[in-house]
């Protein structure tokens, strides 16, 4: 017999196990589920998984906790985030509604430039006390794993100074984050007029800096009207694969200029948004194996009713992961059961596509796949006891939280079990 720390008994467990890579297509919506289940923990690992006699056949544990009946799944992972910024935009919420646009907010000084101002007047311990606090809402909903990004620094020290402030949070919190640097997420104020010269700058400074003391992050870019043009994304981008660095993109949020085939082309990890994608390019992501990040935090943040078509993608064999958009422009929002909510509602995903969007496919989409996102023997000891025994309340419910225990690493990290 194996001793154990923990065993989590007489649980309905949504494995997401078996094979490698993101699930697509028909899998999109496989969840391995096992009635009458359990999930044997040993240190920060799954010792096994699996019906619960054949578990307590091979197992001696040190703690049991009884799920009575409810539902486990693999910790959720947030494929998309803002996560560090100091400031609000809640006046910029009062502006669309009256009409404004996003890109006229841009236009007149507010949007990103706003929040690169006063993230950069904020100190470093300010910085990490806003991440905390965040990944604590996060954690509360079910997070376990989260993407987060730079880019409201927007000058090489601020960028990097972002990225260690994330680099202190992962340490400090419970919550596993995957960085992404964004250097080419706006032109700041001081480059106005002068786009070429700041893209020069990320190229041939922030790049290399950021490769040197960040060996492995996410290179983004937003590629879009009023930001950038698709021949400046192609130059960050080979830059950024040339140093190393895996690739991502925030593609067709507003306009379609071929991003998402170019994403595909250069073997992105993930693209981003897909609001406007064609299906032409649907196709050029399924043959490539990236992975489709869609927010609809972000369509719903903006009172538009345009959501990326889900439902073709899934169809066209692309692997489709969700993401909330965390930010202080357009998503305030760190609730990833509520983008299941609204992906079911809005994008067509089924409740079983949802789960497997927010947990093997988000994993897919930050490289963690082999690890994260599914609860499989020798996985790492991420999961969540839900307040129910049916994953399509994960979808059905929303306005609060289902997870009713989280263990990050074999701790217990949040509720009761």
């Amino acid at each position: 017999m194996l001793r154990v720390d923990t065993l989590i008994d007489n649980a309905q467990v949504a494995t997401l196990a078996g094979g490698h890579g993101p699930l697509a297509g028909r899998r999109q919506g496989d969840l391995g589920l096992i009635d009458g289940g359990a999930v044997a923990v040993e240190r920060d690992r799954i010792a096994a998984v699996g019906p619960r006699d054949e578990v307590l056949r091979r197992v001696t544990p040190t703690a049991i906790h009884d799920a009575g009946g409810r539902l486990v799944t693999p910790g959720l992972v947030d494929a998309h985030t803002h996560l560090v910024w100091a400031g609000e935009r809640a006046a910029e919420f009062e502006l669309r509604i009256g009409g404004a646009s996003y890109l006229e907010i841009m236009e007149a000084g507010g949007g990103i430039a706003s929040t690169v101002r006063h993230t950069r007047a904020a100190s470093d311990d300010e910085l990490l006390a806003g991440v905390i606090s965040r990944l604590d809402r996060m954690m509360a909903h079910g997070t376990t794993t989260t993407e987060a990004k730079s880019g409201y620094g927007l000058d090489t020290r601020e960028e990097l100074r972002q990225l260690a402030v994330l680099r202190r949070a992962d340490a400090e919190h419970p919550v596993r984050i995957a960085r992404t640097f964004i250097g080419a997420h706006a032109v700041p104020d001081e480059y106005r007029g002068r786009q070429e010269d700041y893209v020069d700058l990320v190229v041939e400074e922030m790049l290399p800096e950021v490769a040197r003391r960040n060996p492995g992050v996410f290179c983004d870019v937003f590629c879009d009207d009023g930001a950038f043009t698709i021949e400046q994304t192609e130059r960050v981008l080979t830059r950024a694969a040339e140093l190393g660095l895996p690739l991502k993109v925030h593609s067709d949020e507003f306009a379609n200029l071929g991003c998402t085939a170019l994403a595909a082309r250069l073997g992105a990890v993930s693209a981003d948004h897909l609001a406007v994608t064609s299906p032409a390019e649907m196709e050029a992501m399924a043959a490539s194996g990236t992975v489709a990040v869609l927010l609809p935090g972000t369509t719903f943040g903006l009172g538009s009713s345009h959501y990326a078509d889900a439902r073709a993608m899934v169809e066209r064999g692309v692997p489709v992961a969700l993401g909330t958009d965390l930010n202080p422009g357009t998503c305030p929002c760190e609730s990833l059961p509520f983008m299941m909510a609204l992906a079911t509602r809005y994008m067509r995903l089924t409740p079983a596509e949802a789960l497997v969007a927010v947990t093997r496919n988000a994993a897919a989409a930050l490289g963690r796949g082999d690890d994260t996102g599914r609860l499989e023997e020798g996985g790492s000891a991420d999961l969540v006891v839900m307040d129910t025994a049916d994953y399509r309340d994960l979808s059905y419910r929303f306005g609060g939280s289902p997870a009713a225990a989280v263990m990050i690493g074999g701790r217990w990290t949040y509720g009761r079990a």
